[in-house]
């Protein structure tokens, strides 16, 4: 025991008096356990992005979005649709557990519950492990989550004709739209038969196809009007013969007028 300005200082044989320095052990000491930061991990992450990157940028040229015409507020036949990474939960909306009465189930409820079990999931299953066997809570949830998503997301583009509505909403170059004389009689006749699915200027929407640029009779456009034709249900126009007649000769007239 020693004394030393009021303090007294007690040995105890039982604690060492060897300091070390708190300094991580080196890394030969993990074999195949764990590598260096820089360059080993780095150099591995930058291969992995640049690969996914450069397939990224062949998809894109291989197959370009499409692009659709300016928004129309007025145009009410138009049917959105959100970007492709959003269609499951599009899809999901159509069922009847997640819409009309239940619809706050699919906005708020299900996703929420998704998210959130994905938040929770490595608190849920912390064990020691990183094997997939080792962390059977996470690895489950992880792969119903994607099971569900891929399979929501096909469902919604499945049932969707992509190439039809890229057709029917691409933009129209400011020389190529054809002007609309709404003086013609067979205007107004379009307008309350035609327009909300075909667009004010014969341009197609959401729901109808353009009508410019089609290769058809006066006779065939008349039996369309009538019987329809694809997606277009027949008797969608309920008008006298005088009217159709004024209908048809307004379509070919836009049409002869864009070929000029």
């Amino acid at each position: 025991m020693h004394k030393g300005k009021g303090m007294k200082f007690v040995g105890d044989s039982r604690i060492t008096t060897d300091r070390k320095p708190n300094v991580p052990k080196d890394y030969s000491e993990y074999p195949g356990r764990t590598e260096a930061f820089w360059p080993n991990f780095l150099l591995k992450e930058w291969l992995v992005g640049a690969v996914f990157l450069v397939g990224f940028l062949c998809l894109t040229l291989a197959h370009p979005s499409p692009l659709e015409g300016m928004a129309d507020p007025t145009n009410a036949s138009y049917i959105p649709l959100p970007d492709w990474y959003f269609l499951f939960l599009y899809e999901l909306l159509k069922y009847e557990f997640a819409s009309q009465n239940y619809i706050l189930m699919g906005i708020l409820v299900l996703p929420g519950i998704a998210f959130g079990a994905l938040l929770l999931a490595p608190f849920l299953d912390n064990g020691p492990g990183r094997r997939p066997h080792q962390r059977p809570i996470s690895v489950g949830m992880m792969l119903l989550a994607l099971a569900s998503v891929i399979w929501l997301t096909y469902e919604s583009a499945a049932n969707v004709d992509w190439e039809s509505r890229a057709e029917a909403n691409k933009p129209i170059p400011p020389g190529e739209q054809a002007e609309i004389d709404t003086e013609h009689a067979g205007y107004a006749v379009y307008e309350n038969s035609c327009l909300s699915c075909h667009g004010d200027n014969l341009q197609g929407g959401g729901a109808g196809p353009s009508l410019i640029g089609i290769d058809k009779s006066a006779e065939e456009i008349a039996t369309i009007a009538k019987e329809g034709i694809g997606s277009m249900p027949p008797d969608q126009f309920a008008g006298t013969d005088e009217e159709l007649e004024q209908l048809v000769d307004f379509i070919v007239s836009v049409n002869e007028q864009s070929e000029e």
